[in-house]
């Protein structure tokens, strides 16, 4: 069932994704070769903590850290790790925020140091493609226009986009309905209403969109070890188009 949220529940939820936004414009001062994921993911526990938050996916389904962190051929919930980051790497921090009960769920992708052309042109093409589903998030409008406008922008681009892993609605729960779908034909799925609450995620990929899960049972890679890289924001529908939550 889909949750509606109150516009004074929409405003609960702003205030994990305004901490959210400013944490990772603090990992965004962090990132250069030579750090490791674990101490962008200690920092981040520390830094909620210190703002009166929680990470809501350490310990969801027994998962062990504050942030996903997913570099180069990982697509999504690689585990931090003591590697450094080296130059031309790219990684995705990901992560849910929980401020008095109320969630929010941003994923940003970093350049560390020169990248390839080929990385720059996936990490653009993936930040534009989230913001083409954003515009289409307006009430009236269903879930495979978000999901359509998504894909028709990045396979024009020479990009593939991730089926195994989609969008969803949030609130007091980190996995609502209905799920948002990177893919797809346009009109399909459930009509938008405002006080819906989503997120929008894609992941595109250089090569294949086929993915493969370590032994872990978490990390998701591509099958070709192509580049991955994924961009995330929590949308609220609004009567005035959709608000970006976590920007």
């Amino acid at each position: 069932m889909i949750t509606i949220k109150t516009k004074e529940e929409i405003g609960l939820m702003r205030k994990a994704g305004e901490l959210l936004s400013s944490c990772h414009k603090e990992i965004a001062k962090r990132i250069r070769p030579g750090i490791t994921t674990m101490e962008i993911d200690q920092f981040v526990e520390n830094y909620l903590k210190q703002h009166g938050a929680s990470p809501e996916q350490k310990g969801y389904r027994g998962y062990p850290y504050a942030t996903c962190a997913s570099v180069n051929d990982v697509i999504c919930h690689g585990f931090p790790s003591q590697r450094p980051l080296q130059s031309g790497d790219i990684v995705t921090i990901d992560m849910v925020v929980n401020v008095d009960g109320w969630l929010a769920d941003s994923a940003w992708s970093y350049a560390v140091g020169d990248i390839s052309p080929q990385a720059d042109h996936l990490l653009k093409v993936t930040k534009e493609s989230l913001f083409k589903g954003i515009e289409q998030a307006v009430v009236g409008n269903r879930i495979g226009d978000i999901s359509h406008a998504i894909q028709a922008y990045a396979e024009a681009e020479g990009l593939s986009v991730v089926r195994d892993f989609v969008g969803h609605g949030i609130g007091q729960n980190m996995h609502e309905e209905p799920q948002v779908p990177h893919y797809g034909p346009a009109g399909r799925g459930p009509r938008l209403r405002e006080g819906m609450v989503i997120t929008i995620e894609p992941m595109l990929n250089t090569g294949s969109y086929k993915t493969k899960v370590d032994e872990d049972g978490w990390t998701a890679r591509t099958v070709d070890g192509g580049l991955s890289a994924q961009y995330e924001h929590t949308i609220a529908i609004t009567e005035d188009g959709p608000f970006i939550i976590t920007l």
